[in-house]
Protein backbone atom coordinates (compact mmCIF):
# COMPACT_ATOMS: atom_id res chain seq x y z
CA UNK A 1 0.00 0.00 0.00
CA UNK A 2 1.22 3.50 -0.79
CA UNK A 3 -0.21 6.26 1.35
CA UNK A 4 0.91 9.80 0.58
CA UNK A 5 4.34 8.48 -0.19
CA UNK A 6 4.59 6.46 3.04
CA UNK A 7 6.17 3.54 1.23
CA UNK A 8 8.96 5.65 -0.16
CA UNK A 9 9.46 7.82 2.91
CA UNK A 10 9.27 5.17 5.61
CA UNK A 11 11.70 2.69 4.10
CA UNK A 12 9.10 0.02 4.84
CA UNK A 13 7.62 -2.22 2.21
CA UNK A 14 3.92 -2.21 1.36
CA UNK A 15 3.28 -5.63 2.83
CA UNK A 16 4.79 -4.80 6.23
CA UNK A 17 1.77 -2.99 7.69
CA UNK A 18 -2.01 -2.94 7.27
CA UNK A 19 -3.90 0.28 6.49
CA UNK A 20 -5.02 0.64 10.11
CA UNK A 21 -1.45 0.57 11.46
CA UNK A 22 -1.12 3.35 14.09
CA UNK A 23 2.07 4.63 12.45
CA UNK A 24 -0.04 5.83 9.51
CA UNK A 25 -2.29 8.00 11.67
CA UNK A 26 -0.34 11.26 11.11
CA UNK A 27 -0.68 10.82 7.35
CA UNK A 28 -4.43 10.26 7.53
CA UNK A 29 -4.79 13.23 9.88
CA UNK A 30 -2.84 15.49 7.53
CA UNK A 31 -4.74 14.30 4.47
CA UNK A 32 -8.09 14.93 6.14
CA UNK A 33 -7.01 18.37 7.40
CA UNK A 34 -5.66 19.41 3.97
CA UNK A 35 -8.47 17.69 2.03
CA UNK A 36 -6.02 15.50 0.13
CA UNK A 37 -7.22 12.24 -1.43
CA UNK A 38 -5.49 9.10 -0.19
CA UNK A 39 -4.83 5.95 -2.19
CA UNK A 40 -4.49 2.63 -0.42
CA UNK A 41 -2.58 0.39 -2.79
CA UNK A 42 -3.47 -3.24 -2.33
CA UNK A 43 -0.76 -5.52 -3.59
CA UNK A 44 -0.65 -9.26 -3.87
CA UNK A 45 -2.87 -10.13 -6.80
CA UNK A 46 -1.14 -12.86 -8.70
CA UNK A 47 2.39 -14.17 -8.18
CA UNK A 48 4.05 -10.75 -8.47
CA UNK A 49 4.30 -9.99 -4.74
CA UNK A 50 5.05 -13.26 -2.93
CA UNK A 51 5.50 -11.63 0.48
CA UNK A 52 2.13 -9.90 0.54
CA UNK A 53 -0.56 -11.58 2.61
CA UNK A 54 -4.03 -11.30 1.13
CA UNK A 55 -5.62 -10.85 4.57
CA UNK A 56 -3.90 -7.44 4.76
CA UNK A 57 -6.14 -6.37 1.87
CA UNK A 58 -9.40 -6.92 3.75
CA UNK A 59 -11.36 -3.64 3.45
CA UNK A 60 -12.71 -4.05 6.97
CA UNK A 61 -9.24 -2.96 8.12
CA UNK A 62 -10.13 0.50 6.77
CA UNK A 63 -13.07 0.99 9.11
CA UNK A 64 -11.13 2.40 12.07
CA UNK A 65 -9.49 4.93 9.74
CA UNK A 66 -12.79 6.00 8.17
CA UNK A 67 -14.55 6.30 11.54
CA UNK A 68 -11.75 8.42 12.98
CA UNK A 69 -11.51 10.54 9.81
CA UNK A 70 -15.03 11.02 8.44
CA UNK A 71 -13.93 13.67 5.93
CA UNK A 72 -10.99 11.68 4.58
CA UNK A 73 -11.33 10.99 0.86
CA UNK A 74 -10.02 7.47 0.49
CA UNK A 75 -9.81 5.18 -2.51
CA UNK A 76 -8.52 1.67 -2.70
CA UNK A 77 -6.84 -0.01 -5.59
CA UNK A 78 -8.25 -3.13 -7.24
CA UNK A 79 -11.58 -2.62 -5.45
CA UNK A 80 -10.00 -4.71 -2.69
CA UNK A 81 -10.23 -7.91 -4.73
CA UNK A 82 -11.17 -10.61 -3.69
CA UNK A 83 -13.17 -9.03 -0.84
CA UNK A 84 -16.25 -8.11 -2.87
CA UNK A 85 -18.92 -8.32 -0.16
CA UNK A 86 -16.77 -6.57 2.43
CA UNK A 87 -15.87 -3.77 0.02
CA UNK A 88 -19.46 -3.22 -1.06
CA UNK A 89 -20.54 -3.08 2.60
CA UNK A 90 -17.81 -0.57 3.39
CA UNK A 91 -18.77 1.60 0.41
CA UNK A 92 -22.40 1.59 1.55
CA UNK A 93 -21.34 2.64 5.04
CA UNK A 94 -18.73 5.24 4.07
CA UNK A 95 -19.67 7.50 1.15
CA UNK A 96 -16.16 9.00 1.02
CA UNK A 97 -14.73 5.59 0.06
CA UNK A 98 -14.05 4.95 -3.63
CA UNK A 99 -12.39 2.08 -5.47
CA UNK A 100 -10.44 1.63 -8.66
CA UNK A 101 -10.11 -1.37 -10.95
CA UNK A 102 -6.48 -1.21 -11.96
CA UNK A 103 -4.68 -4.53 -12.34
CA UNK A 104 -7.75 -6.69 -11.76
CA UNK A 105 -8.74 -5.72 -15.30
CA UNK A 106 -6.00 -8.00 -16.65
CA UNK A 107 -4.39 -10.07 -13.83
CA UNK A 108 -7.48 -12.16 -13.16
CA UNK A 109 -9.50 -13.83 -15.93
CA UNK A 110 -11.75 -11.39 -17.79
CA UNK A 111 -14.90 -13.27 -16.76
CA UNK A 112 -13.87 -13.07 -13.08
CA UNK A 113 -13.20 -9.34 -13.44
CA UNK A 114 -16.59 -8.81 -15.08
CA UNK A 115 -18.35 -10.76 -12.31
CA UNK A 116 -16.56 -8.64 -9.71
CA UNK A 117 -17.26 -5.30 -11.42
CA UNK A 118 -20.85 -6.25 -12.17
CA UNK A 119 -21.48 -6.81 -8.45
CA UNK A 120 -20.45 -3.21 -7.71
CA UNK A 121 -22.60 -1.87 -10.55
CA UNK A 122 -25.61 -3.90 -9.40
CA UNK A 123 -25.01 -2.64 -5.86
CA UNK A 124 -25.48 0.91 -7.18
CA UNK A 125 -21.83 1.91 -6.71
CA UNK A 126 -20.97 2.68 -10.32
CA UNK A 127 -20.41 6.38 -9.53
CA UNK A 128 -17.60 5.44 -7.10
CA UNK A 129 -15.57 3.08 -9.28
CA UNK A 130 -12.56 4.63 -11.03
CA UNK A 131 -10.15 3.42 -13.64
CA UNK A 132 -6.56 2.96 -12.53
CA UNK A 133 -3.56 1.69 -14.41
CA UNK A 134 -1.06 0.89 -11.63
CA UNK A 135 1.53 0.79 -14.35
CA UNK A 136 5.17 1.50 -13.87
CA UNK A 137 6.42 -1.95 -14.82
CA UNK A 138 3.95 -3.07 -17.49
CA UNK A 139 2.80 0.08 -19.35
CA UNK A 140 1.60 -2.07 -22.24
CA UNK A 141 -1.17 -3.31 -19.92
CA UNK A 142 -2.87 0.09 -19.83
CA UNK A 143 -4.47 -0.56 -23.22
CA UNK A 144 -5.70 -3.97 -22.05
CA UNK A 145 -7.16 -2.38 -18.93
CA UNK A 146 -9.04 0.27 -20.91
CA UNK A 147 -10.25 -2.41 -23.32
CA UNK A 148 -11.63 -4.47 -20.43
CA UNK A 149 -13.85 -1.54 -19.44
CA UNK A 150 -14.81 -0.56 -22.99
CA UNK A 151 -15.79 -4.14 -23.89
CA UNK A 152 -17.79 -4.87 -20.72
CA UNK A 153 -21.14 -5.93 -22.21
CA UNK A 154 -23.13 -5.04 -19.09
CA UNK A 155 -21.90 -1.43 -18.81
CA UNK A 156 -23.76 1.39 -20.48
CA UNK A 157 -21.88 4.06 -22.42
CA UNK A 158 -22.38 6.46 -19.49
CA UNK A 159 -21.13 3.91 -16.94
CA UNK A 160 -17.99 3.35 -19.01
CA UNK A 161 -17.39 7.11 -19.20
CA UNK A 162 -17.93 7.40 -15.44
CA UNK A 163 -15.38 4.68 -14.68
CA UNK A 164 -12.83 5.91 -17.19
CA UNK A 165 -13.15 9.64 -16.43
CA UNK A 166 -16.08 11.26 -14.63
CA UNK A 167 -15.75 9.51 -11.27
CA UNK A 168 -12.08 10.44 -10.94
CA UNK A 169 -12.78 14.05 -11.91
CA UNK A 170 -15.42 14.23 -9.18
CA UNK A 171 -13.39 12.37 -6.52
CA UNK A 172 -10.20 14.32 -7.18
CA UNK A 173 -12.19 17.56 -7.51
CA UNK A 174 -10.79 18.46 -10.90
CA UNK A 175 -12.37 20.57 -13.58
CA UNK A 176 -12.70 19.30 -17.14
CA UNK A 177 -9.13 20.33 -17.96
CA UNK A 178 -7.88 18.04 -15.21
CA UNK A 179 -5.61 20.60 -13.63
CA UNK A 180 -7.69 22.75 -11.29
CA UNK A 181 -9.58 21.97 -8.14
CA UNK A 182 -13.28 22.63 -8.22
CA UNK A 183 -15.29 23.66 -5.15
CA UNK A 184 -16.96 20.93 -3.15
Amino acid sequence: MDILGVWEKSGRNSWEFPPNDPSLEPYFELAEKCDLPVLIHTLGIGPYMPYFRSAAGNPLLLEDVLVKHPKLRLWVENARFPYKEEMIAMMYQYPQLYADVSTITWVIPRTAFYDYLKAFIRAGLGKRIMFGSDQMVWPEKIGAAVEAIEQAPFLTRDEKRDILYNNAVRFLRLDDTGDQRIPH
